[in-house]
């Protein structure tokens, strides 16, 4: 009698080089490639850098660079953006970089695509590509654009009576074996569809907003469909007309044939309950403060407790928040932030992902100690047996 186990649950890091108060931003990317090292070394399957811009919160404004350092500095774990905010950017550019950092480091590279700016509504105007001309959301295009600038082969079935698309004729440099692994990252309904209708990989950012978590993975692995599907159409349209969910016939490394689906969610852990709450404090106040448009440093867990004891102020919902999320009660399926002991918090993360068939977890831990930080990835790391 024979039985089949379930696929061994993996550990994933989002690390987005937060700064502790009274400590520099090149404080916290030294701390970013500690860590590096440490999760390396506890068998941690990946490790993401995200993108976020003008705040003294979060150090990580360039997860490129990031990548190349801890890539480097690292042996096994896989590292990659988590992810590039593709609408600030040309997605032959972004193609070259990862491009490069696939030759650097073969087989280890993630490319994880996002469409949110990254900062406030300044920032994103000071980043866009085109300042003269209305906004327009061109992401279906410039997704379409890289993955055929990553895997050549897909410029065929843009090809039309006039002939080949122009942009096949652009030869990525530098080449190198394979490429790296495209993910689509959201925390919205529209994301969940779009990786489901691309074929692709895709992260949901629950630490960020639980509301949808169940409902844009379930709806993700139900609607997924294989990237290797062979449904193109003649006379496809030219590439400036292409919308999400064109047909599309990729190679066996662009995409998946079987959804691959991952969450990220916040967790502390400590060796008593009590000590966990502490260092959550950090993470409250930092969620408060975001909502208030505070981009300050990570506060110590003493000076959050003090500050969250103090009348809070009500906060303005004109004001826009895009590093954390509203502090409101915890009323969700599951909590942004998985907080206590490691096996308190191993068994409810197993439950969570036994619950939406999710065989790998992103972990993003933020505490104003370092060596808090660190300690609380081992303890994970031991009670998951990863």
């Amino acid at each position: 009698m024979s039985s089949t186990q379930p696929p061994k649950l993996r550990l994933s890091v989002l690390d987005q080089s937060p700064v502790p108060a009274g400590f520099t931003p090149s404080d916290a990317l030294a701390n970013s490639l500690s860590l590096a090292q440490h999760v390396d070394a506890l068998g941690y399957t990946r490790l993401w850098y995200s993108e976020h811009h003008a705040m003294d919160l979060l150090a990580c404004t360039a997860p490129e660079i990031l990548i190349a350092r801890a890539a480097a500095a690292t042996k096994n774990i896989r590292v990659g953006s988590g992810g590039v905010m593709l609408p600030h950017y040309a997605s032959l550019k972004v193609a070259e970089v990862f491009s490069t950092l696939n030759a650097m480091f073969p087989n280890r590279i993630d490319l994880g695509i996002g469409r949110a700016p990254g900062g406030g509504q300044l920032e994103a105007y000071a980043l866009r590509r085109d300042r003269n001309a209305a906004h327009k959301d061109d992401f279906p295009q410039q997704l379409a654009e890289l993955r055929a600038f990553l895997h050549p082969e897909r410029w065929a079935q843009y090809a039309d009576a006039k002939g080949p698309h122009p942009f096949s004729n652009i030869r990525v440099m530098p080449t190198a074996a394979g490429a790296p692994d495209i993910w689509l990252l959201g925390s919205s309904m529209w994301s969940a569809a779009t990786a489901a209708q691309e074929g692709l990989p895709y992260a949901f950012a629950h630490f960020f907003s639980p509301v949808q978590t169940r409902q844009a993975i379930e709806y993700y692995q139900q609607n997924f469909q294989p990237s290797n599907r062979s449904t193109t159409k003649p006379g496809a349209p030219d590439l400036s007309h292409l919308e999400i969910g064109v047909s599309t016939e990729a190679s066996g490394q662009d995409g998946r044939t079987k959804p691959e689906a991952s969450l990220a969610v916040g967790v502390i852990c400590a060796p008593t309950q009590e000590e966990a709450d502490h260092l959550h404090a950090s993470v409250r106040l930092l969620q408060r403060r975001i909502r208030m448009d505070d981009r300050r440093p990570v506060a110590t867990p003493e000076d959050a407790e003090r500050e969250l004891a103090a009348l809070p102020t009500a906060p303005n919902p004109l004001l826009a928040f895009t590093a954390g999320s509203l502090d409101a009660p915890e009323d969700n399926e599951w909590p942004r932030y998985f907080v206590g002991t490691p096996e308190k918090v191993a068994r409810q993360l197993r439950g969570m992902a036994s619950e939406l068939h999710l065989n790998e977890l992103i972990i993003n831990t933020i505490t104003h100690s370092h060596q808090a930080r660190l300690r609380s990835y081992t303890l994970l790391a031991e009670a998951m047996n990863i």
